[in-house]
């Protein structure tokens, strides 16, 4: 029988990898690591987000009678998140404001991770049976794999003007403008 992560266990885990990738942009000093890392995250940040979106904010919505104040909680974090993704695309790695957004980006994924952890979590774990999280924790994981793993598994059209990663990567994760 194959263990099943639950929705917790997944979404704690991308916790996590982000943190890693977060440390290995702030610690990489070639301009064109820095950028793949930059890259690596925003790819990580939307694959999760996305499941998020798809998958865990719904039960929210269903489950706890404040679900919907949550969701859209953490759905305005998510877009002052990509927002900042967006502002990094296409700026040269080795510009200050590139270290500014990187500090801005890692405050609010590092205050979101917080309160999910801390708050919404240990809440879903009370209100939800465990064969529910770990359904949700499998739709998470088929969501996820629908984007690209990295940078370089990423479709050349992605960087094409007006085609940005971060709506790209979105585009993959969720099957929009698929036929």
């Amino acid at each position: 029988m194959a263990l099943t992560a639950d929705v917790i266990t997944e979404l704690t885990a991308d916790h996590r990898e982000m943190d890693e990738t977060f440390d290995i942009l702030e610690q990489a000093v070639p301009a064109a690591e820095r950028r793949t890392a930059a890259e690596r995250l925003t790819i990580e940040l939307v694959r999760h987000t996305v499941a998020e979106e798809e998958h865990l904010f719904p039960t929210l919505r269903e489950v706890l009678p404040d679900g919907d104040l949550i969701a859209d909680r953490e759905i305005a974090d998510h877009a002052r998140m990509e927002k900042i993704l967006k502002d990094l695309e296409g700026l040269d790695a080795d510009r200050p404001l590139f270290d500014q957004l990187v500090v801005a980006l890692r405050a609010e994924v590092t205050a979101h991770v917080w309160d999910e952890e801390e708050n919404l979590f240990p809440r879903l774990r009370e209100t939800c049976a465990q064969e529910a999280l770990e359904r949700i924790g499998d739709s998470v994981r088929r969501a996820k794999l629908r984007a690209p793993r990295s940078p370089a598994t990423a479709p050349a059209t992605a960087t094409a003007p007006g085609i940005g990663l971060v709506d790209h990567a979105r585009d993959l994760v969720t099957g929009r403008g698929a036929r």
